[in-house]
């Protein structure tokens, strides 16, 4: 028996640091995970579950008018917003329960307060002081706000969760799959939705076409987008905010939210005191098997700062205990990850952008199709769909595959399979398609675009 009270001790239970846990556990080693807030963290609580429940909801304006294309008269609609948000309130409470039951059967100790480091071996929650062999810090990520004048009268997507009414007029403030996002929820739902972005085009990082077309979409939806745009001063109004813009001219609003970042969340947490290495934004420094400098702590998830997703964190959690404590060393890999932005329309993109390809590989082949999906035939929507293909000429391997239009993000996860091992474009052409379908394009497409 160990001298330690545990063999683990988490810091956050969130989807990496719960994922750890449990695994863990499995190997017969002694857990305990401390959080401060509620069991599932960013993902289950304030992030990817409850913002997709509410795309869901702000998609339906649209299906009721599409619907009168296939003969349904829908009649009169109505939007209540606290109802949704109780509703997305009650399956939040269900899925945190979930997760507090998971640790349970797994044995894991869970202890409810904010747990700071004291040193190599050592934790305090509260008044009281814990010590582990093996200290996981899994605390994730915050959203990061800008210095202007006034900003403590915005918001960010935390907040934009829990808001009693719904804003007629929102301004949102960020170019990255946030802010498309809930430009898109707020737009759908029958808000005045601005969208500002410092840059020259949302969504940095991502596929040029691809960024283009969900400019084009979003703005043929009734977003105001304005690119090259920012706010240099918030002023509180009786009505909301008055905003100052780069440009001199100014904008009324009942909220401005910003969605312009995350960052590691370890202020406070005691890092310093255990000697423990971090970048100037706060972020652990880890090895591939999230090993820190200091032998006994290690990290996973967003507060590495590596890539702020939820699969990788636990990824990154399974491994961990893989390799700590089920004597299989394991690396995750962090390429070819399969990502959906929930946009409206939606992303699907795993590998290279073009821009990527042609610096890596420099010969490159790319197949695109544009089409209008069959279920807008009859809807009468106008939004239409982009598939498109990278292939490196020199080996015929797909290695890039990104689409915008319905089901992008569902379809996305197969083609990721493809891209992760490695198939090639003569693979994809032999491979029959689903008809009718969007997907079948991945497998039809024939004819290079010139370049």
């Amino acid at each position: 028996m160990s001298d330690f009270d545990f063999d683990l001790f988490v810091i956050g239970a969130g989807s990496g640091g719960v994922r750890a846990s449990r695994i863990s556990a499995s190997f017969g080693a002694r857990v305990a995970v401390a959080e401060e807030y509620r069991i599932g963290g960013t993902c289950v609580i304030r992030g990817c579950v409850p913002k997709k429940l509410l795309v869901y909801a702000s998609h339906f304006s649209e299906d009721f008018e599409s619907a009168e294309g296939y003969g349904w008269s829908v009649g009169e609609t109505s939007f209540d917003w606290k109802k949704l948000i109780a509703t997305k309130d009650k399956e939040i409470d269900r899925l945190n329960g979930l997760y507090i039951q998971t640790l349970g059967n797994a044995g894991v100790e869970m202890i409810e307060g904010r747990a700071t480091i004291e040193g190599p071996n050592t934790v305090r929650v509260g008044d009281k002081t814990y010590t582990a062999g093996k200290i996981l810090v899994a605390v994730g990520g915050w959203p990061t706000m800008p210095d202007v004048p006034g900003i403590e009268h915005a918001i960010t997507s935390n907040e934009a969760l829990h808001l009693e009414e719904q804003p007629k007029r929102i301004v949102v403030v960020g170019g990255g799959y946030i802010a498309v996002e809930f430009a898109g929820i707020f737009n759908g739902m029958g808000s005045e939705v601005v969208q500002l972005y410092r840059g020259e085009q949302i969504l940095r990082g991502f596929d040029d076409d691809i960024r283009e077309r969900l400019s084009k979409e979003m703005t043929a939806k009734g977003i105001d987008l304005r690119l090259n745009t920012n706010i240099t001063a918030i002023e509180k109004t009786d009505t909301g905010v008055k905003l100052t813009l780069t440009d001199g001219s100014t904008l009324d609003a009942d909220q401005v939210m910003y969605a312009t970042g995350r960052a590691p969340k370890t202020d406070g947490l005691g890092l310093e005191t255990a000697g423990v290495e971090t970048a100037p934004n706060g972020a652990i420094k880890v090895d591939a098997y999230g090993r820190t400098n200091v032998e006994s702590i290690f990290a996973v998830g967003d507060v590495t700062d590596r890539v702020q997703l939820t699969p990788v964190a636990i990824k990154e959690g399974h491994a961990f205990a893989l390799t700590e404590f089920g004597n299989m060393p394991t690396s995750p890999e962090h390429d070819a990850i399969p990502t959906a932005v929930f946009s409206q329309p939606p992303i699907g993109t795993v590998g290279l952008s073009e821009a990527e390809a042609k610096e890596k590989y420099g010969d490159i082949d790319v197949f695109v199709s544009d089409f209008r999906p069959m279920k807008h035939t009859l809807g009468g929507s106008s939004e239409r769909a982009f598939t498109k293909l990278i292939v490196d000429k020199a080996t015929d391997k797909v290695v890039g595959a990104h689409m915008i239009g319905l089901d992008s993000a569902e379809i996305i996860q197969g083609i990721g399979i493809a891209v992760k091992a490695e198939l090639t474009k003569a693979q994809f052409d032999a491979t029959v398609a689903v008809h009718p379908s969007s997907a079948e394009e991945f497998v039809l497409m024939r004819t290079p675009r010139d370049s």
